[in-house]
């Protein structure tokens, strides 16, 4: 990717509706977790970040099923900040409604709606809606291509063997740009990046464990792909987890507590190893997990930009039930305090290239 002026960069802030801990160190209710991310979106736009992205899941430890009903609560409570999904679940869903849905988040919230599409780190949706397990790569490419076809906003047939047979159907409402903004949440599948480009799609790449650079060859994956599609090369996005405090040893004491419980979760259910000592250490010095003060994360995460030349980033915040107040004060440091020393590191970069 080619340098981009880091006064451009979009910094945002990644949802999954975790469940945060109150004080005695017991999960709150889902209801409280959601509206809590509602408190978290009005700060970070208030703040002046670019954008939150809302996971969908369908499990106990996330409340957040329905991203476009909070991010639509979020679009009567904010002015400027780009309401986003992450991802949408395209493969379980109907993309019909998945426009329709989005359309109307852009209409409540004046064009500042995104989609972001992608086939899922968890499963649960999948027998939830009714959908076989060994159709998962076809159900996302048929879905795919009718929802890029419903993206032109004229009359769609299309025929496949996932969904109904469209014959010159309309799809309302239309958005008064004529244009809904979507993305492709990539996990680090080369075909899925490919794909992206293919579709003219923005590409997100979740790089959620270990060196940011051991995606470059997706990177420049997705550049050649582009020029042989003759597709658009549009700046790329990157989203990472992190814990901010005001210093080093705050930071890293959360996020040994919350951050890396929430993986060893993940990994005792999918029979991976518990995250060791040596592991978390190598992650949060040289890997995915951007924890520490704020010079520390600044001068980390100035760094992974400028490796792989991306034009957006966004941070995955309160993992593994960091409680409420903990949240609201990493938003406001990231904001206030690592994204413009980031936007520094940077640029002094380029002064001395």
């Amino acid at each position: 990717m080619k340098n981009i002026d880091p006064q451009k960069i979009i910094f945002g802030l990644d949802s999954f509706g975790d469940i945060p801990f109150d004080q005695q160190e017991r999960p709150v209710s889902q209801a409280k977790a959601i509206r809590q991310v509602i408190k978290e979106g009005i700060l970070a736009d208030q703040l002046g970040l670019g954008v939150i992205a809302l996971g969908e899941h369908h499990r106990s430890d996330y409340a957040i099923s329905s991203p476009d009903v909070v991010l639509a609560a979020l679009a009567t409570r904010t002015k400027q900040i780009t309401l986003a999904s992450g991802v949408t679940v395209l493969s379980s869903d109907d993309p019909v409604r998945v426009f329709e849905r989005f359309a109307t988040l852009d209409a409540i919230s004046n064009g500042r709606a995104e989609v972001v599409l992608g086939r899922g780190s968890f499963t649960e949706s999948f027998p939830l809606y009714g959908y076989n397990l060994r159709d998962y790569d076809l159900l996302f490419e048929e879905k795919l291509n009718l929802f890029d076809q419903l993206l032109k906003e004229k009359p769609v047939t299309w025929s496949g063997k996932t969904r109904a047979a469209l014959q010159q159907a309309d799809v309302f409402p239309k958005t008064e740009s004529g244009h809904l903004a979507v993305r492709i949440a990539v996990g680090g599948t080369p075909a899925s990046v490919v794909r992206t480009a293919r579709y003219n799609f923005p590409l997100t790449l979740a790089i959620i464990g270990g060196k940011p650079e051991r995606f470059l060859p997706y990177v420049k994956l997705y550049q050649k792909a582009t020029e042989q599609f003759a597709t658009q090369l549009h700046p790329l996005a990157i989203h990472s987890h992190g814990v901010i405090a005001e210093t080093d040893e705050a930071a890293f004491s959360l996020a040994w507590k919350y951050l890396r419980q929430s993986f060893v979760k993940l990994g005792h259910e999918r029979g991976w190893a518990p995250m060791s000592a040596a592991q978390f250490k190598f992650e949060i010095e040289s890997g995915s997990f951007y924890v520490g003060s704020p010079q520390t994360v600044a001068k980390r995460l100035a760094a992974t930009i400028n490796q792989l030349g991306a034009g957006r980033f966004e941070l995955v915040y309160g993992a593994g039930g960091l409680p409420a107040e903990e949240r609201l004060k990493m938003i406001e440091l990231y904001a206030t305090q690592v994204v413009p020393q980031v936007r520094e590191l940077l640029m002094e970069g380029q002064k001395q290239k």
